[in-house]
């Protein structure tokens, strides 16, 4: 709730089009809509399905009928709470940080007329939340949002590491809120996310719009020098050094690219610097939605 006026800096209503229904957003749409606009004079080329039969009648002459779609953007905001994310080494864990963009997105979808849902991963039954509209329906996001990664917290507080949970069964439960030409945002650092994953992802991109937050922790792009204390989700316990052999795991830039070719646009989010920063970003992505 506290991030709300953030989202308000640097929307651009004159940039806007409102059409049929609040929240228009100007985008290219297939198909010529269902909502009408206007009478015309015939002209070559019109399809005789839209011939005005009253306007035709009145004048003698032919009158077609124009229209335009309607205008009703959903959006189904993903976090991923699973414990992996329940991690951060500056200002913030990387769950803390995927569920303040995911707020300001929300706000600024809601703030535009569109509708908002909520999909949240983690280890133990997933919070869904249907799309609605208005700013009710965002404080219940935000609200959700919170008892959402308190119980995450919660269940890993004292408890043995156990294996990360898929993230496909969440992405597929998003997939079922969102109506035709929904759009979904997924803010995760995407550890382990199963190995049908991607596969299910870049389906579901030739379906509905997928935007991808990328969250990304400081000690994960520049790791000081040493020996570094793990344990595996198998119990196992030790000590290892990251930067002596081993694969080097792909930059956040890399794998973002990577998913820019499935046609899944994203942003990396820093953990470190903020909403402040990510306000921006927010922005930038709204306009792509």
């Amino acid at each position: 709730m506290g991030l709300r006026h953030l989202a308000r800096r640097g929307s651009a209503p004159a940039t806007r089009t409102l059409a049929g229904l609040p929240g228009g957003i100007v985008t290219r749409r297939r198909g010529r809509g269902s909502e009408p606009e206007d009478v015309r004079l015939w002209s070559e080329g019109d399809d005789r399905r839209f011939i005005d039969r009253n306007a035709t009648a009145r004048t003698g002459q032919l009158h077609v009928r124009t229209h335009h779609d309607e205008r009703d953007r959903a959006v189904v905001l993903l976090a991923d709470f699973r414990p992996a994310m329940l991690f951060g080494t500056r200002r913030a864990l990387r769950s803390v940080a995927a569920a303040e963009a995911l707020a300001l997105l929300g706000w600024r979808v809601a703030a535009d007329g569109g509708r908002v849902g909520l999909a949240v991963a983690a280890a133990g039954a997933p919070t869904v939340l249907r799309p609605a509209g208005g700013e009710r329906a965002m404080i219940a996001v935000t609200g959700a949002l919170a008892q959402a990664h308190a119980d995450a917290l919660a269940a890993g507080s004292g408890a043995p590491t156990r294996a990360e949970p898929p993230l496909e069964a969440t992405l597929a439960l998003a997939r079922s809120l969102l109506p035709a030409g929904g759009h979904l945002v997924i803010a995760s650092a995407l550890d382990d996310p199963g190995p049908g994953f991607d596969e299910l992802l870049t389906l579901l991109a030739e379906r509905i719009a997928i935007r991808l937050i990328l969250v990304s922790d400081a000690f994960e792009r520049a790791r000081p020098p040493g020996y570094y204390p793990f344990a595996l989700a198998d119990g196992r316990r030790g000590t290892a050094l990251p930067t002596a052999g081993g694969q080097a795991a792909p930059s956040a830039e890399a794998r973002l690219a990577d998913y820019a070719r499935r046609g899944i646009a994203g942003v990396r989010l820093d953990v470190e610097t903020g909403p402040e920063a990510y306000a921006p970003l927010m922005e930038r992505l709204d306009a792509v939605l």
